[in-house]
């Protein structure tokens, strides 16, 4: 049986995070050996090419689809923005500290859904969002309440907290801005734009990385990040933006911590310190309570 549209936003938020939390613990591997602009200008490269072919193959590519070619840019800059953000952030950054970070977007996109729709936040959704909240700022503070309390934030956390902002405006301007595109076109629309204003601004980058003498490790997690967390991830946002609140889209972002401790487990790095695992319980249980707020 078909699933409903609501159904269906929700099965892609919940591949989507899942995919996502890969690129934490892989990105964190190669984060020194290659510059992030770079990174991403190859990235978006490839899944360029895998999101056109698709786009081509099924609902079809026409220059009446790229009408006002602004909205695309508005979109690739700001997603452009968050992977290069993200890749300088895990260089010092650990991965779950980095995935709680990633935890604060459902606020800021419930904000960014009131500003640009007029999207209102319910009771019960401003619970889930403050308790999911707080347990994204137990992980990042180490469960240290004076460490929260001084605000001692690491420098590649800071740095990943701007781009989390930048993700968090994405899903509501995804729908105040698509013009009834299809998902893979407009997606491939925002990632060609994104293409020419990093390549534009990371040049030096590129010329100056050695790219025949990167490690193997690099280019495998480089197709990590190209197929799975910039092609796919980038439809199922899409995808979801246009079915469900920009907020309960975010939402999802709350498994990640989770996800990301699975990825570290299986990469033999082992488990966070049981105090950040109380703030992973508490953004699985804003999670639930986003879920059962259908009204």
């Amino acid at each position: 049986m078909a699933l409903s549209r609501t159904a269906g936003g929700h099965l892609a938020m919940l591949t989507f995070s899942a995919l996502v939390a890969g690129s934490f613990s892989f990105g964190s591997l190669i984060a020194n050996r290659i510059d992030p602009v770079a990174l991403t200008v190859v990235r978006f490269a490839i899944a360029g090419v895998v999101i056109g072919a698709a786009a081509a193959l099924g609902p079809g590519l026409h220059a009446r689809q790229f009408r006002a070619p602004w909205r695309f840019f508005i979109l690739g800059g700001i997603f452009g923005a968050y992977f290069v953000l993200m890749f300088e952030g895990l260089k010092t950054a650990l991965p779950v500290s980095a995935a709680a970070i990633f935890t604060l977007t459902p606020v800021m996109a419930a904000g960014f859904g009131w500003l640009l729709l007029r999207q209102v936040t319910t009771a019960r959704m401003a619970l889930a969002l403050g308790i999911g909240g707080g347990g994204a700022l137990w992980v990042i503070f180490r469960g240290d309440p004076a460490a929260l309390a001084a605000f001692d934030l690491g420098r590649g956390e800071a740095v990943y907290f701007i781009g989390c902002l930048a993700h968090a405006a994405y899903p509501a301007l995804v729908r105040k801005l698509n013009r009834g595109e299809p998902a893979l076109v407009f997606t491939f629309g925002m990632m060609m734009a994104a293409l020419i204003m990093l390549t534009l601004y990371g040049l030096p980058a590129i010329l100056a990385t050695d790219w025949a003498h990167l490690p193997p490790l690099v280019w495998a997690v480089t197709l990590y990040l190209a197929l799975f967390t910039s092609a796919l991830t980038f439809v199922l946002l899409q995808y979801a933006a246009l079915r469900l609140p920009s907020a309960k889209v975010m939402a999802y972002t709350y498994l990640t911590p989770s996800w990301v401790i699975g990825w570290e487990l299986a990469l033999g790095h082992g488990a966070p310190p049981g105090l950040a695992l109380v703030g992973v319980a508490l953004t699985v249980v804003a999670l639930l309570m986003l879920l059962k707020n259908e009204g």
